[in-house]
């Protein structure tokens, strides 16, 4: 009986074409909406995590000046309150960090030849490629030794070398930043944009010694950067640093001088923002699945009147009750299987056709796939029990007298 019933449904679809794809339409549309928007939110996801990731594993960002509870700036002009033996203090005196890169930044000009580039001049350590996640693509990174004799070397990102220097070698040759010349000894691998959409390769790294000194003219810090041994006490290295530096400073009873951003923490709340970006995508497009099963009744309620004489016809010939719910319930099911396989090609489709076209990132799960098809059942399943009931109710005496 089960599978004779369920080509009586095949038969039934087949019979009335246009009906059953209109019928269908809903939990198609349905299906594929959820796919695809799930895709979208947890692409978005991903490229969240990869962002933050890519600044560092176990990353804590020092940068002067605080704000408020109220969000008002406090310590106004304390921009030079964080220095180079904060950074070493740090490195020494508290356990758990594994590196420490001092960091200063300023936009200059960089010209080779006849061409010139405006980017971000970046003065640090060499500890800065393993905290920072970078990587060389040629040459080398500069070294402690160049850091104490401030030596005028430079290691470019891929935006600004592809910029001045095209398909030419840049290793070897002079730029000049300041009007300062310098030789540049490397090419940093490429990282792409930021999540705020920022170019991570648009810089030039130069010794840090060298750019307070003879570039920029300052003594103090722009920001610190700290690596935890591991995850597991991060939370308490950020402790210790603030309690450090706050020592450090002579702050007493004053708010404190300086902000200590866990990258960590913020990678959990991205995490908990775009989870529920995802699911509010999802179930709005789950809102047309139930669309759907409402004309998956409709249409089995219209059923069910049409073959009111072939119902009590069946039951005069011995189709018990269970024989006839059973018939409707597999039509209802066919519907949603049929609509949910459908979908899953159409949200499949869309999400490639999505990052294809408008370039966003998209990713496609077996789980989101097999949820919207699961979900395409159940909904064929549930709206089909009712009608599939009022035909098993039927009175034969009253089926084969309808008209």
């Amino acid at each position: 009986m089960f599978w004779e019933s369920i080509i009586i449904a095949l038969e039934g679809l087949k019979a009335n074409k246009l009906r059953s794809v209109l019928t269908m339409l809903g939990i198609i549309i349905g299906v594929g909406a959820v796919i695809a928007m799930v895709s979208i939110g947890m692409g978005v996801r991903q490229k969240v995590q990869t962002s933050i990731a890519g600044l560092g594993s176990n990353l804590l960002i020092i940068t002067p000046g605080a704000t408020s509870p109220t969000g008002v700036r406090l310590a106004a002009g304390s921009n030079n309150s964080l220095t180079v033996q904060d950074a070493q203090a740090i490195a020494r005196e508290i356990p758990g960090v594994s590196l420490v890169a001092p960091f200063v930044s300023r936009q200059y000009q960089v010209i080779y030849g006849n061409k010139n580039w405006t980017t971000s001049i970046q003065g640090t350590t060499p500890e800065f490629l393993t905290v920072r996640n970078f990587t060389v693509d040629s040459g080398t990174f500069f070294s402690g030794q160049d850091n104490d004799t401030r030596a005028r070397v430079a290691v470019l990102g891929r935006t600004v070398a592809d910029n001045l220097f095209g398909d030419i070698s840049p290793i070897g040759q002079t730029i000049r930043i300041n009007k300062a010349p310098f030789r540049v000894i490397g090419v940093l691998g490429a990282k792409g944009q930021s999540a705020g959409g920022a170019d991570q390769d648009d810089m030039v790294l130069i010794p840090l010694t060298t750019a307070q000194e003879r570039v920029l003219g300052i003594t103090f810090l722009h920001s610190i950067s700290v690596q935890a041994v591991s995850a597991d006490v991060i939370n308490q290295v950020q402790d210790e640093i603030v309690e450090l530096l706050r020592s450090r400073h002579r702050l007493g009873a004053k708010p404190d001088d300086f902000t200590v951003r866990n990258l960590a923490a913020i990678l959990a709340t991205a995490e908990e923002t775009t989870r529920t970006i995802t699911l509010l995508l999802g179930n709005i497009a789950a809102i047309s699945l139930v669309v759907g099963g409402i004309g998956i009744m409709n249409i089995m309620l219209v059923s069910v009147t049409e073959r009111t004489r072939e119902i009590g016809i069946r039951k005069a010939l011995g189709a018990t009750y269970y024989n006839i719910l059973l018939q409707f319930l597999i039509e209802a099911v066919v519907i949603g299987v049929t609509g949910g396989l459908i979908g899953i090609g159409l949200g499949v489709g869309s999400s490639y056709a999505i990052s294809g076209i408008a370039g966003w990132n998209t990713v496609v799960s077996f789980s989101s796939i097999l949820l919207a098809f699961g979900f395409s059942v159940m909904v064929g399943l549930f709206f089909g029990l009712y009608p599939a009931r009022k035909a098993a109710l039927l009175d034969p005496i009253e089926a084969l007298r309808y008209e």
